[in-house]
């Protein structure tokens, strides 16, 4: 016989699990060191926390860095990801006590805290293209011919945003089908054959 419907209570242990990359892909964008880099040859690079430029020399040691953290920008859209990050990992462990616990009562707020990281780090992967390109255009030793391209690092930041929003929708949702996670209710199928 062939069922085919919706097992909720996966839909509980399937959640924490998407948090868990989602901290992954957190981890990969913050300590990302290229968020921003050259197509053309390796001669200049920026992550989240510092802008590199190769020198004149040949060696694997000639880049000069500056840190990004002395321009204000720089600074508001560090401590946004990383305030993120940290409402990311709270929501984690929430999640896993929510596991155990026999009502989903937490489910909500764990939705409002993932919505409230994801504003977050939705607005500094916003300010950080735009403030970085302006000064990198506004620099007087800026590369005439130079195309930059955002790179894998910054693109594990909006996969981190991605995957809190899908998240916080599902531990927003969750509380309606609270009798047919815990169990309480008989499955439903949408098609049985005999």
């Amino acid at each position: 016989m062939l069922r085919c419907g919706v097992d909720y209570p996966r839909c509980k242990c399937i959640l924490p699990l998407l948090l868990l990359c989602a901290i992954v892909f957190g981890i990969i964008a913050l300590a990302g060191t290229r968020w921003l880099e050259t197509t053309d040859v390796d001669v200049e690079n920026a992550s989240l926390w510092q802008k590199c430029r190769k020198g004149t020399g040949t060696g694997p040691g000639d880049w000069t860095c500056i840190s990004i953290l002395d321009w204000a920008w720089g600074r508001a859209t560090a401590a946004l990801m990383v305030l993120g990050f940290i409402f990311l990992v709270i929501c984690f462990f929430l999640s896993l006590v929510a596991l155990c616990v026999p009502v989903l009562g937490m489910a909500r707020p764990i939705g409002g805290l993932l919505f409230l990281a994801v504003i977050l780090q939705f607005i500094a992967l916003i300010i950080y293209p735009i403030k970085l390109t302006q000064e990198l255009y506004n620099d007087e030793n800026a590369l005439n011919n130079a195309y930059y391209v955002y790179s894998w690092s910054y693109g594990f930041g909006w996969g981190t945003v991605i995957v809190m929003f899908g998240a916080a929708i599902a531990f927003c949702c969750i509380p309606t089908y609270e009798d047919e996670i815990l169990g309480n209710t008989k499955p439903t199928y949408f098609y049985t054959s005999s």
